[in-house]
């Protein structure tokens, strides 16, 4: 589902621009000066990276677009039912929690968004690179953008590098000057680009093997201190394993791990935790 009222947002037009840039220095400087785009390995070269910008822009414009997951009006929780042991209540009170901006309660893993002013079911975060924030319905896309985005970065690096072992006689001070510029910026942003994406991945990848959310780790680490203050051992309740963790929310198809679609994410009003004796049937459902 899109979202409505999707306005100009210069962090998205900034991503954008950096995805051209990257792109066409890639393609028609560094792989061309390496291998020449009229040779074998040149088109080979070109194809694979062209591919791979696709798979980011497709993989991108979903996480831009597609509503993070919003909360049913008619959502009420059942305290009653068996089939679900896990019932989140605000800290202080032990109520269910219940929005007041939004006036409904909250899901579990839900919360409210300041930016986007509603609750937003499963939120990780808000995220400005996005103008959206990641939440169930967008997180796996999300994932997959920085998995694509990481690889662009490190194989174009490759080739920056690769190019720079070719010694052009023929080119002209003006056109050495030209690509002076084209490989300072390129390698200033290619570095700062894996670097960063580099970091953001292997922190996603940590939270997905304890299927667990930006802030849901934030809040465990305060949970587990007042446990371990207790004499309890605290351990996070939607934690079912690395395999299932990673199962849930990439999809049980390991071949389409890498592939933007979220057919098997369920409801996002109901998740299947470690205390649960039986998988819920309804979660692999689309």
């Amino acid at each position: 589902m899109k979202r409505k009222g999707v306005g100009f947002s210069l962090p998205v037009a900034v991503v954008i621009l950096v995805i051209g840039f990257i792109y066409f220095s890639t393609v028609f400087t560094f792989i061309d000066r390496w291998f020449s785009l009229t040779s074998s390995p040149g088109i080979a070269n070109a194809a694979a990276f062209t591919a791979l910008a696709l798979m980011c822009v497709y993989s991108y414009s979903i996480a831009v677009f597609r509503d993070p997951g919003r909360v049913p009006i008619s959502y009420m929780p059942d305290v009653e039912d068996q089939q679900s042991p896990v019932h989140e209540i605000k800290r202080k009170g032990g109520d269910l929690r219940y929005c007041q901006k939004c006036s409904h309660f909250k899901p579990p893993r839900a919360h409210h968004c300041r930016v986007c002013k509603r609750c937003v079911l499963r939120m990780d975060h808000h995220c400005i690179w996005i103008n959206n924030c990641v939440g169930h319905t967008n997180y796996k896309v999300f994932f997959v953008f920085v998995v694509y985005a990481v690889t662009a970065c490190i194989y174009s690096l490759v080739l920056l590098v690769g190019s720079l072992t070719v010694d052009s006689q023929d080119e002209d001070e003006e056109m050495g000057s030209y690509l002076r510029t084209i490989y300072v910026v390129s390698s200033f942003v290619l570095i700062s680009l894996s670097i960063a994406l580099g970091v953001l991945l292997v922190w996603h990848i940590y939270l997905s093997l304890q299927n667990k959310t930006t802030i849901e780790y934030h809040e465990g680490v305060r949970a587990m201190w007042l446990a371990e203050k207790g004499g309890q051992v605290y351990k996070h309740p939607y934690d079912i394993g690395a395999y299932e963790n990673l199962t849930l929310i990439l999809g049980p198809n390991v071949l389409s791990w890498l592939c933007p679609t979220s057919k098997h994410i369920g409801s996002g009003l109901r998740f299947r935790t470690a205390f649960d004796s039986v998988p819920v049937s309804s979660e692999s459902k689309p």
